[in-house]
C-alpha cells in the first residue's frame, strides 16, 4: 500500500490555510539563501509558493557568494529581534567558505523552523521537542496517519545526518521502536536491513535498496532524492519492493511533499504561541 504523502501534506496545508484566513497580520518565513545552488533555487521556489497558497508571507533574502559573513549574522540578528518573524531558516547548503554551524546557531531557537540548532536537538535528544526537523516530523506524521503502531517494532535508519538520519532514529525511540542506525562505515548493510519492520533510507544513492535487501510486509520509507537524466528516483527501487512491502513511499510523491508540509505547521506553530 501507498504511503501517499502528497495526500497527506495537502490536508495539513488545507487545514493551516483555515487558520491563517483568520489572522489579520499573518505569520512569516524568512529564508536566507547564500550563493546560487540550482537545487536551492528550486526548493526555495517550492516553499515561497506553499507558503502563498496557505497565505503565509514569505521573505526571501539572498547573498551573494562573496558576501560578509558578517552582513549574514546581522541579518540573522535582525531578523531575530523582527517579531513579525515567526520563522528563519538557512537554505542549505551554503559556500564551504562560510561557518554553516555558526549561522545555524545564531538562530533563535524558536524561530528555528528546521529544528537544526544545538538547542533544539538537545531538546530532541531529551525528548522535549520544540522545533523538530522537518523531514523526520513528516515521516513521523505520515506513518501516524495511516495508523502504523510503531511500538515494539524494529526500525533501521540508512543515513546518519544531522537534518534526517539522527533526529529521525531520536523521535522512533520516543515512540517506542527498537532503533538501529546504519551508514557508510555499516558492514553488509543487507543483514540491517533484512531485519527491519520499518525501513527507512535517507542516503541519496538511487536504487541502494534492493528486493533482496527487505522483509516481506516491512514498511519502506524512501526519503532520497536523487535527479538522474531529468527524472527523480529515491533510494529504494520502488518498483521491484512495492509488491512485498506492506506500506512504501513512493518518489516523488511520498516524504518530500510531508517535508514542505511541516515546514509550514512549525512557522504556524511559532506564531500562535505568541498569539
Amino acid at each position: 500500500m501507498l504511503l501517499d504523502g502528497k495526500a497527506l501534506s495537502d490536508k495539513i496545508k488545507e487545514e493551516i490555510k483555515l487558520k491563517t484566513k483568520n489572522y489579520l497580520i499573518k505569520p512569516t518565513l524568512a529564508v536566507i539563501q547564500i550563493g546560487n545552488d540550482e537545487a536551492s533555487n528550486i526548493y526555495i521556489k517550492t516553499k515561497a509558493k506553499a507558503c502563498e497558497n496557505v497565505g503565509i508571507n514569505f521573505i526571501h533574502i539572498k547573498f551573494e557568494e562573496d558576501a560578509l559573513e558578517q552582513e549574514i549574522i546581522n541579518k540573522i540578528i535582525e531578523l531575530n529581534n523582527d517579531n513579525y518573524v515567526n520563522g528563519i531558516l538557512i537554505q542549505l547548503p551554503i559556500p564551504k567558505t562560510f561557518d554553516t554551524y555558526r549561522l545555524l546557531n545564531l538562530i533563535n531557537k524558536n524561530k528555528d523552523v528546521d529544528g537544526l540548532t544545538d538547542i533544539n536537538m538537545g531538546m530532541l535528544f531529551k525528548n522535549y521537542n520544540n522545533l523538530v526537523p522537518c523531514t523526520p516530523l513528516g515521516i513521523m506524521n505520515l506513518l501516524k496517519e495511516y495508523n502504523i503502531d510503531i511500538e515494539g517494532k524494529h526500525a533501521v535508519v540508512v543515513g546518519k545526518s544531522n537534518l534526517v538520519g539522527k533526529p529521525l532514529a531520536m523521535l522512533l525511540l520516543q515512540n517506542g521502536a527498537t532503533v538501529t542506525i546504519c551508514h557508510s562505515k555499516t558492514k553488509n548493510l543487507s543483514n540491517f536491513t533484512k531485519q527491519a519492520d520499518i525501513l527507512i533510507s535517507a542516503v541519496g544513492k538511487k536504487d541502494l535498496i534492493t528486493k533482496d535487501m527487505v522483509k516481506e510486509n516491512s514498511i519502506v520509507i524512501d526519503v532520497g532524492m536523487n535527479r538522474v537524466d531529468g527524472k527523480l528516483y529515491g533510494d529504494v527501487d520502488f518498483n521491484n519492493i512495492k509488491d512485498i512491502a506492506s506500506y512504501i513511499t513512493p518518489v516523488p510523491g511520498g516524504v518530500g511533499p510531508m517535508t514542505v508540509a511541516m515546514l509550514l505547521s512549525n512557522v504556524l506553530k511559532n506564531y500562535e504561541k505568541n498569539l
